[in-house]
């Protein structure tokens, strides 16, 4: 008789996530005995909850802020990815609890802008709000797909320098930069705008960008996919831009995650019928 697996999201808050919907659609289609489950986590959780996965019957977890990078320290192996970027959004739980770290955010968000918006960043200039562990993911990737330069803000001013830094040792043909304030950018030069960082989730977070600061040329991307249209990609739609919020993201990152949890081929209308079910407001 197989096993019954679980599944699951940590990070906190979880509550807002969808991920439970399109994977338990996916485990359902493909009749695989298993179900994901949220587990909101305070940071003294953490540790005690991923030294006894195995034993909780749970095989296999995607992370979200502000675990992405926490969780470095209790991996036993890391992907190539992994060790480039220095975040991760996947585990996979093996026998004794062995502990193996992917991250399927830079290359999900990638497959959705190339193939789902049919953006293409080569030569391209990009402005990404936010330095955590998702920013790190897509701007490595950015970088590898031949992005020209690469802006980055945060609040955090040493880890948007450490990231700028990394990202220019890395990749010689991409110039990377810190930004100290969002008024000194050079809007009418940025085509690629990212949201990578949670505000916006709430109702009374400020929006980090006015709306003279953006162009009818400029594709605006926020990474928050609930609710469904931001503060952001309001103003986006006010000036006539292209805008997207994460869930296309979101749909590709967990499609990348299943297969390595099941080493099975993800079905993507499956998942992205349940998604699209949600009716986010």
């Amino acid at each position: 008789m197989a096993t019954f697996r679980i599944y699951g999201l940590i990070g906190f808050p979880v509550k807002h996530s969808l991920s439970p919907l399109m994977h338990n659609a996916a485990f359902g289609c493909l009749g695989i005995k298993a179900e994901y489950r949220l587990f909101p986590l305070k940071e003294n959780e953490l540790k005690y909850f991923l030294m006894n996965l195995s034993k909780n019957n749970i095989f296999g977890l995607n992370v979200t802020i502000p675990y992405k990078e926490k969780v470095l320290e209790y991996l036993d192996w890391k992907s190539e990815e992994v060790k480039t970027v220095g975040a991760v959004n996947t585990i996979l739980v093996e026998r004794n609890n062995y502990l193996k770290g992917y991250n399927t955010d830079g290359i999900g968000f990638y497959h959705h802008l190339r193939y789902g918006l049919k953006f293409n960043p080569k030569g391209k200039n990009v402005l990404i709000l936010g330095a955590g562990g998702a920013s790190k993911a897509i701007s490595n990737q950015l970088a590898k797909k031949g992005i020209k330069t690469i802006l980055i803000y945060d609040i955090d001013k040493e880890k948007s320098k450490n990231l700028a830094k990394d990202i220019n040792l890395k990749f010689k043909s991409c110039k990377a930069e810190d930004v100290d304030f969002l008024k000194n950018v050079q809007f009418k030069d940025i085509d690629l705008l990212i949201n990578a960082t949670p505000v916006g989730m709430k109702k009374e977070d400020p929006c980090l960008v006015k709306k003279e600061m953006l162009h009818k040329g400029i594709l605006v991307y926020d990474l928050i996919y609930n609710p469904a249209q931001t503060k952001l990609l309001n103003l986006a739609k006010e000036v006539g831009a292209r805008f997207s919020n994460g869930l296309g993201m979101l749909l590709y990152q967990g499609m990348f995650s299943f297969e390595i949890w099941t080493k099975k081929r993800a079905p993507k209308e499956i998942m992205e019928e349940a998604l699209r079910k949600a009716n986010l407001g």
